[in-house]
């Protein structure tokens, strides 16, 4: 009986994998709303009682969806956490626009996400607004651990500057527009820290 509840347990495990492997590939091509449940249950492939045994609303999925996202490295926070990098380069990191594979450039997914969720209360967006607070806080943790003048006020300036060429880079499909909100960054830091770098690049 135990080792029918932990091959249980096991299929289980696997079968959550399946479905947000499913809607992390359908939500990135063709957007959350336009995504139908039984369509992530298709791709999974999972029955539909299954899928919403793991997620009984799409809600919960797409809140899973992305907090699975911030945990496997996905979003543009993931720079904050490269211990290669000083507390500087890691802030300038987080305008390196990334491209993959030959596909248009993805914006913010959290941005993404409210846009499709445009509810302040649903448990979409309020998550979003959650994950983009603790993003903001982390660039204020930096930017005091530079010794900056008002971390609150350049951690929250960068933080603008980070969404805004994640959307700006998505728009054009132009990873270059990176470069321009990294030179504005590295302006704003040299202005508050007064200790320009020469190792930005």
């Amino acid at each position: 009986m135990a080792e029918q509840d932990e091959t249980a347990r096991r299929r289980g495990r696997g079968a959550r994998e399946r479905i947000l492997a499913a809607a992390m590939a359908l939500f990135e091509t063709q957007g959350i709303t336009a995504t139908g449940m039984e369509q992530v249950a298709s791709h999974a492939p999972v029955s539909k009682r299954t899928l919403y045994l793991h997620f009984p609303t799409k809600d919960q999925l797409v809140v899973a969806y992305l907090r699975h996202l911030a945990e496997s490295g996905h979003t543009i926070d993931h720079a904050l956490d490269r211990a290669d990098l000083s507390p500087r380069q890691r802030l300038l990191e987080l305008f390196t626009v990334p491209r993959t594979g030959t596909g248009p450039i993805r914006g913010c997914p959290f941005i993404d996400a409210a846009a499709e969720f445009p509810d302040p209360d649903s448990p979409v967006h309020a998550h979003t607004r959650q994950e983009k607070q603790r993003f903001t806080h982390r660039v204020i943790e930096l930017v005091r651990q530079l010794g900056a003048a008002h971390p609150e006020i350049l951690g929250e300036q960068l933080a603008i500057l980070a969404d805004g060429v994640a959307s700006r880079a998505m728009v054009f499909n132009d990873p270059g527009c990176g470069e321009h909100a990294r030179a504005a960054a590295a302006a704003l830091l040299d202005a508050a820290t007064g200790s320009p770098s020469t190792k930005d690049r």
